[in-house]
């Protein structure tokens, strides 16, 4: 080995054309392009990796290739013009982590998929599934590139990137902003998670596609708004800008290290004055949440999509955990079929990323009628209690306030007894149904012969007598759950039973 403060030996043949070489595949070879990109607010593919992983962690694969178009196109002007064929990626670590990064760049034509880029992609997702290594890919660009004549095809459907990108069993993360259309839509759209930029536009075909096919002539910006693709589900979190996005990536991959040291610990007596005292009244739910979590930990998912439920990503005692809650401000907390896909949708995510759940119940049930049945609710309400029995990760349940009927059981997994820990708040109620619809169903023929005035009457005063019978703490005298506690204990209790479920060790009291 050579001392380093002896004589360098000149440069061996071809290091020279290397360095040149490699330097062509950087940012710095296309000042005019990255100042105008700059211009549009925007930062290059590079800068976003460079900002996601630790430095001098990126070892990165097929810098070299260009695009297939040498029967068209000079040497040169390929090696110029079209560096690593339009798509950055390798292995890296990212706080500590080793991870898979992709970023398609939209400087190189577009951010197309180019079929040297589609055999750099394959390989990627490869490796992400030999090492093990969850996978962040920024996927801006317009789809299939359809004039890459080197290599011979005739469809192209024999492509193995969207089969080995679909089947990738690792956490993976994508990153939408610009125009995202076509082939790199699909790519997005397999990702467990959706990260948007508010000038995105996400759709399964852009305006050329639209136009051929005789459907008319649209805009860019038309297609797939973030508005209305955050409102459908397709996106999980919309951020500002592309550092933004990066901030959250790392939050994301953060709940993947599993539990770390606490963060601080919100004041938990707060927790018992957030419910109203009429249980008839909506409420946010989104406090008690923050009132559990560690302070600054909470990260909501699909805010603008089936508002009826809360999902987010959180830590408890430095413990990453899935909360799913009900909102009682929309639809009283009833789950709709929307929000039966946000949930079964929530509790896979959190099965396949090994992230422990907490479910805050308050819900009257399913909702129910014509309406709600023309959506396909016995569907997807049937996935959301699927779903929840088939968790293996942790489960803990906490009956803020209303747990009736069949959605009560769809949020705890299908029964009371199916979390670790089924936990009540102290003015809960639990039902087989809403306390005054049971009264009208038990006692309906009784009801219609009364006058009015009369059934009325009866209905509220058997509804009191239903709602002294359906107290958290009959149906713990019983044993349908747990235990009812005072809300300040919740979250020192979820701690304790999701530390011992592995055997992880309680972490250092505080000082």
């Amino acid at each position: 080995m050579t001392a380093p403060d002896e004589t360098l030996e000149p440069a061996a043949d071809g290091l020279t054309e290397l360095l040149a070489r490699r330097f062509l595949t950087t940012d710095a070879a296309r000042p005019e392009k990255v100042e105008r990109w700059h211009a549009r607010g925007r930062r290059t593919a590079r800068e976003n990796l460079a900002d996601l992983v630790d430095p001098g962690t990126f070892v990165e694969y097929g810098r070299f290739v260009t695009a297939a178009q040498e029967q068209r196109r000079d040497l040169a002007d390929l090696v110029v013009n079209t560096p690593a064929d339009g798509i950055v990626g390798g292995t890296a670590d990212v706080d500590g982590q080793p991870c898979t990064v992709m970023s398609y760049d939209y400087l190189v034509l577009a951010g197309t998929q180019g079929m040297r880029g589609h055999r750099k992609t394959d390989r990627l997702v490869d490796t992400a599934r030999r090492m093990r290594l969850p996978a962040v890919f920024f996927t801006e660009g317009g789809g299939g590139r359809p004039g890459d004549v080197d290599i011979p095809l005739v469809s192209a459907l024999d492509l193995d990137l969207f089969a080995l990108w679909g089947a990738l069993d690792v956490p993976k993360i994508a990153v939408v902003s610009g125009r995202c259309f076509a082939g790199n839509a699909v790519i997005a759209g397999c990702a467990d998670l959706r990260i948007a930029t508010p000038d995105a536009n996400l759709g399964m075909a852009g305006p050329a596609m639209i136009s051929g096919g005789g459907l008319g002539e649209f805009a860019p910006e038309e297609i797939g708004p973030v508005a209305e693709q955050s409102a459908n589900g397709v996106l999980d979190v919309v951020v500002a800008d592309e550092a933004e996005a990066v901030a959250v990536v790392r939050q994301l991959l953060g709940y993947l290290r599993g539990p770390g040291a606490p963060g601080p610990a919100p004041d938990g007596t707060a927790l018992r004055d957030l419910l109203p005292e009429n249980d008839r009244e909506g409420f946010d739910v989104r406090p008690v949440v923050e009132g559990l979590a560690d302070e600054d930990s909470v990260l909501w998912l699909r805010e603008e999509f089936a508002p009826e439920l809360v999902t987010a990503l959180v830590r408890i005692e430095g413990i990453p955990v899935g909360v799913v809650a009900n909102q009682s401000t929309h639809l009283a907390g009833a789950i709709t079929s929307d929000a039966s896909v946000k949930g079964a949708d929530f509790l896979e995510l959190c099965e396949r990323w090994r992230v422990p759940v907490v479910s805050l119940v308050d819900t009257p049930g399913f909702m129910v009628g014509p309406d709600a049945e023309r959506t396909g609710l016995v569907r997807h309400a049937s996935r959301m209690v699927t779903a929840g029995a088939r968790l293996t990760v942790p489960l803990v349940g906490v009956v803020l306030r209303r747990g009736y009927g069949l959605g009560a059981q769809a949020m705890l997994g299908g029964s009371t007894h199916q979390p670790l820990l089924t936990l009540a708040w102290p003015g809960a109620h639990l039902g087989a149904m809403g306390l005054e619809g049971a009264v009208r169903l038990a006692l309906a023929k009784e009801l219609a012969a009364m006058p009015e005035d009369e059934r009325e009457r009866t209905v509220a005063e058997l509804t009191a007598s239903y709602r002294d019978q359906a107290k958290a703490l009959n149906a713990a005298r019983l044993h349908e759950i747990d235990d009812v506690v005072d809300p300040a204990e919740t979250r020192a209790l979820i701690a304790l039973t999701l530390r011992r479920v592995n055997g992880a060790a309680a972490p250092e009291p505080r000082r």
